[in-house]
């Protein structure tokens, strides 16, 4: 299947689901899985290690949560290790639903949260926790956390993980879970350091790969507009009169997110900011009242790119494009979500046209553009004049005769700065005619 986003012509009653847990499945809304689910879970209720690839929003963690909760129903306790605080929180808000009828305790260990509230969720023994990296490693070093009695593992968004450096810090986990033990492994991409991971600590594992690495689903619409950088707050003013809907605005930097959102509040827009300067406490207030409609728009950095589940979002705005063409896959991926339809539009200034390239051979497709287009990137930089080239040359140099005089006069200072009386030329000619 080309897509991975249409659902598979069958119910959950054909996956080996336990009778109780089918009814609460279907209690929750979900009548149809996905590709990924209908891959993933049959072999994981059977033990097998899974490598799950698919894009985002596609349905990942219902994949790993059923066959988790399946067979921790035996013995045993789950783990699940996730790059971000909120994508913590998304999937322990999934186990809740699951287990909510059937006692089913979870412990979520994150930065930010109270590490007391955290010890006495853990001396009632939770039957599954959630965590990042970083928390978990803390925990077993002050030795509040034993994994001796994990049964199944899993590592949600593995490739965002490495990305972020998290790799040490998983390597010291695996050392402490059992050795046997199942492992599901779920990514976006399938880089060669997922490869290599899941070489060395699955056993045999049944890969399920629904769309290639880059693909996006067809039900979200891509746009990009050129716009020079002093307008893009204008142009995103225009886009949000044009369109209905909430949104969600990717921005590059935090000190960049509160700016630009106090500069929305200032145009009667409902706006909220979600990024690393952000406590666990407003993160989560910020994207609660996006989720409740509250808050029409949500302007983060790529903490939130794969930590937001809002099945609503109407609209996408990359107001600073990714340096990393995967995080543009996972930025859009928060729109066309449980197969309603989405839009993205991406800024651009003329300068960052090759970032536009990078993302267009990630996905193997062009994006539209709409609006107009600047001369000097209508066609590849190849195929222009030579003469009608931008200049790309360095900015021209002082004459040596500047830079001795003013280096003689002020040692390991550099030329520009100083005395505005001091000219280095007229100083270096005097000490010539002497």
């Amino acid at each position: 299947m080309k897509d991975g986003v249409q659902p598979v012509q069958s119910g959950f009653h054909t996956l080996s689901i336990a009778p109780k847990l089918l009814r609460i499945v279907e209690g929750l809304g979900f009548e149809t899985p996905t590709p990924i689910q209908h891959g993933a879970i049959p072999p994981a209720i059977e033990g097998r290690d899974i490598l799950g690839i698919a894009q985002t929003g596609t349905g990942k963690t219902l994949a790993f949560a059923v066959p988790l909760i399946q067979r921790l129903s035996v013995t045993g306790r789950g783990l699940i290790i996730v790059p971000t605080r909120e994508l913590a929180l998304q999937v322990d808000e999934t186990f809740r639903k699951l287990g909510r009828t059937i006692g089913l305790k979870t412990v979520v260990l994150i930065g930010g949260g109270h590490m007391d509230t955290q010890l006495r969720t853990l001396r009632t023994y939770p039957h599954v926790i959630i965590g990042t990296p970083g928390r978990i490693n803390d925990h077993i070093e002050r030795k509040t956390l034993k994994l001796d009695a994990v049964s199944v593992l899993v590592l949600d968004e593995a490739d965002l993980m490495l990305d972020m450096g998290f790799m040490p810090q998983i390597n010291r986990i695996l050392e402490t879970v059992p050795k046997i033990r199942q492992t599901m492994l779920f990514s976006a991409t399938m880089p060669p350091a997922i490869g290599k991971l899941a070489a060395t600590y699955m056993t045999e594992p049944v890969r399920v790969e629904i769309a290639r690495s880059g693909s996006i689903p067809e039900m979200i619409e891509q746009e990009v507009r050129y716009v020079d950088a002093k307008g893009k707050t204008a142009l995103l003013d225009a886009l949000l009169k044009e369109r209905h809907g909430s949104a969600i605005v990717f921005v590059r930097s935090k000190h960049g997110a509160k700016k630009l959102c106090t500069d929305l509040n200032h145009l009667t827009y409902t706006a909220t900011e979600i990024h690393s300067n952000r406590t666990l406490a407003q993160r989560r207030f910020a994207l609660d009242g996006f989720k409740a409609g509250k808050k029409r728009v949500l302007v983060a950095t790529d903490i939130a790119a794969r930590g937001i589940d809002v099945s609503s979002v109407a609209l996408i705005v990359n107001y600073d494009l990714p340096e990393n063409p995967e995080d543009y896959i996972h930025r859009i991926g928060r729109t066309g979500r449980a197969g309603l339809k989405g839009h993205a539009v991406s800024f651009a200034t003329p300068a960052q046209r090759h970032l536009v390239y990078r993302i267009e051979r990630l996905m193997q497709a062009a994006i539209p553009v709409t609006g107009k287009v600047p001369f000097n990137i209508q066609e590849r930089h190849g195929d222009v004049p030579p003469e009608k080239r931008p200049f790309r040359g360095r900015a021209k140099r002082t004459s040596y005769s500047q830079n001795y005089g003013f280096r003689k006069k002020f040692p390991g200072s550099r030329p520009g700065f100083g005395p505005k009386r001091f000219s280095p030329s007229r100083d270096h000619r005097r000490r010539l005619q002497k």
